[in-house]
């Protein structure tokens, strides 16, 4: 077999493996691989404890490099291995994923001294946040819920200038081409470069069959990333001593949070605030004095030392929506997308010669483009995918803000990546299910959509909208209930009975892609962030005793509670269902398999797909969104009768989440089925 990293971190373990013992936890859901129980000692708490060079490298050497083919080129993507071409849009396979969503930092912490805090180095001088290789633990586990697709929040380097929370956001990115330093394996040292362990991991990733996605941020960078020594003209300046005074300029005669359109600008531009706000930009400071610039672009602190000699200080971004109630965002700033103006807008400025500045229009370059496009930024960020590619042979990426960029940066993003990998995957972040389809013609696969929105609301029928209206959408959408950005499902009201029942449900929804975020599985009720669809009261859900207490894992120290007393419950339910749906999956996402089962009960949801064989199975999935009351339903099944090609139907209880697999013939009337639903309860029936 031709030698992986694998191999080298396998050996790196053993070498490095500390003489003295170490009394190191782990939650037992990191165990789904059948650790030796000689191995280790589960404390009261239900946590296992191991030497982790042990545990580590039973992972690798026992159960991942067993699973490798010999001479396969885990290094490269799964298409490129297995020499897949696509069939229609390169990167389609996503069609057919169950995506997890994971920031590595986060999803693989523990607090493994057992200390009550998250350290950088603890007693055993050992890291407690997460790692690429700490993260290889709940692969398996991954692979136990079904998961074949592992999505990660942004990887990169990022800046600590201006940062939110204890550690900073991974969006504020400050290198494209250098992970996050704080990634780095303690155990593993300097034997293994970062990029060998990121390597490593995706390896481990693709002998499981689960692809990687990325996660890439094109529109904007930090506040003092590494560009700005070679292109201080790639950004938007003002001046030091009107830093404080900065904020999205707000125009009267609007609501809150409107789209910038064409109609509105001139009323935006003739607004006094508007005014005041380009007035504070400046040119930048390579074109104010080109000799000045030379001396002091190599400071080590570039901000303070452009700050000192200019008094100048590059602009923070802000939403591009107007009147926005969102303060500026202190860590992050835009890319000048064009060398010019808008062209549309150039004409509402006093002088066309002013400098250029962030405003609504400038920054959604999607909708406002200038006649000179900055090229050489557009050719920096097209190569951004393809380094990970050649690097670490990823599978996919969502673009962040992506529909907001230019139209032929886009197309040079997706090029870049496809002539590398034809079947590479793109993500949309598009959340208006409207413009998924939009966004499958621009040459995204699949678009985000809205489920964090609409189905944890069942009470106002809005779930039931989402579930039954995917079907008409030409391009798939996540099916979700919960994001990175958004509350969690187990905070909502129904609670761990919600959560379980929309978890599942996604399973099967019509022309939906899976997607679990990460914490979603063990009932996790602290959001991520305070992005979408959030109030104040979200920074609350847990305990004060809690020592996560009003923390965002988004930019604090943060571990998610695997230890939650029902943690094995969605697992097991995942697990169960797995071979259901790989058995039915090319009916999930074919609309011509799908036969809607209709009620007038709005928390009922049917689902069916005819299996069309020589029995015409159908697969029926009934669900009660209800979380506190049982249901009584007779659905019609008319059309599904009329579908099978036999008189009498057998029915057979596959699935469910208040009781055991059974027959279910008896509850099959000649044209209704006889359904009973506890609360949340979800049913998977095979006629």
């Amino acid at each position: 077999m031709k030698p992986l990293k694998l191999h080298k971190l396998k050996d790196v373990l053993i070498n490095n493996k500390p003489d003295c013992p170490i009394n190191y936890t782990l939650p037992d859901v990191w165990n789904c691989f059948n650790y030796p129980p000689s191995q280790f000692i589960q404390t009261p708490t239900q946590e296992l404890m191991v030497n982790p060079y042990d545990f580590y490298h039973y992972l690798i050497n026992d159960v991942l490099l067993p699973k490798a083919k010999i001479n396969h080129p885990y290094n490269t993507s799964i298409s490129l291995a297995n020499h897949q071409k696509p069939k229609a849009l390169g990167g389609d396979w996503i069609k057919n994923a169950v995506v997890y969503s994971s920031m590595i930092r986060t999803s693989s912490a523990w607090d493994s001294d057992r200390s009550g805090v998250l350290e950088d180095q603890n007693i055993y001088h050992l890291k407690e946040t997460g790692t690429f290789i700490k993260m290889l633990a709940y692969l398996p586990t991954l692979v136990k819920m079904g998961v074949n697709t592992l999505y990660l929040l942004p990887i990169s380097k990022f800046s600590l200038h201006n940062k939110k929370g204890d550690l900073g956001s991974p969006y504020g990115v400050s290198s494209f081409t250098e992970l996050d330093p704080n990634l780095k394996e303690p155990m593993v040292g300097d034997a293994m470069t970062l990029n060998e362990e990121f390597q490593a991991f995706v390896e481990a990733c693709h002998i499981l069959d689960i692809r990687v996605m990325i996660d890439i941020i094109p529109r904007t960078n930090a506040i003092d990333n590494d560009l700005i020594r070679h292109h201080p003209d790639w950004f938007y300046w003002i001046e030091s001593d009107q830093y404080d005074a900065y904020k999205p300029p707000f125009v009267k005669g609007f609501n809150h949070n409107v789209v910038p359109k064409l109609e509105y600008m001139d009323t935006v531009y003739q607004s006094d605030d508007v005014k005041r706000h380009i007035t504070m930009f400046r040119h930048n400071p390579k074109a104010l004095d080109a000799k000045k610039w030379d001396r002091i672009k190599r400071h080590k602190n570039l901000p303070e030392a452009i700050k000192k000699h200019f008094n100048l200080s590059i602009a923070p971004a802000f939403s591009d929506y107007i009147n926005d109630v969102q303060p500026p965002w202190t860590d992050i700033t835009f890319f000048r997308m064009y060398l010019d103006h808008p062209k549309d807008t150039v004409a509402y400025l006093d002088n066309p010669n002013t400098p250029p500045y962030i405003l609504f229009d400038t920054i959604k370059s999607n909708m406002y483009a200038g006649d000179k496009p900055n090229i050489k930024l557009w050719e920096t960020l097209s190569q951004v995918v393809p380094y990970y590619q050649k690097q670490f042979g990823i599978d996919g990426a969502r673009i962040d803000m992506g529909h907001a960029l230019p139209h032929d940066l886009l197309q040079m993003i997706f090029s870049q990546a496809r002539n590398l990998d034809p079947d590479f995957a793109f993500i949309a972040e598009e959340l208006n299910p409207k413009n998924a389809n939009a966004a499958r013609e621009k040459g995204y696969n699949i678009a985000i959509g809205n489920g964090f929105m609409m189905a944890p609301r069942i009470w106002e029928g809005k779930a039931k909208k989402y579930y039954y209206e995917t079907r008409f959408l030409k391009a798939p959408i996540l099916a979700h209930g919960e994001t990175h950005d958004t509350p969690r499902l187990a905070s909502r009201d129904g609670k761990e009975t919600l959560s379980r029942v929309i978890t599942l449900l996604n399973m099967f929804m019509p022309n939906g892609v899976p997607f679990i975020n990460s914490g979603q599985e063990v009932f996790e009720k602290q959001p991520m962030n305070l992005g979408l669809d959030c109030t104040e009261d979200e920074l609350n859900r847990l305990d004060p005793s809690d020592p996560f207490y009003q923390k965002l894992a988004l930019f604090d120290r943060y571990q998610l509670h695997y230890l939650h007393p029902k943690r094995w419950l969605l697992l097991e339910h995942l697990d169960f269902i797995k071979p259901i749906r790989q058995k039915y999956l090319k009916q999930l996402m074919n609309k011509k398999a799908f036969v809607p089962v209709e009620d007038d009960n709005h928390l009922f949801i049917g689902f069916s797909y005819v299996k069309r064989n020589s029995k015409n199975n159908v697969l029926c999935i009934f669900a009660n969104l209800n979380p506190y009351h049982e249901c009584f339903i007779k659905p019609n099944i008319k059309n599904i009768r009329t579908l099978s090609k036999n008189t009498a139907m057998i029915g057979k209880l596959m699935f469910s989440t208040h009781e055991f697999p059974r027959d279910f013939t008896q509850f099959i009337d000649f044209n209704t089925l006889d359904i009973h639903l506890g609360a949340g309860e979800v049913k998977i029936i095979e006629i």
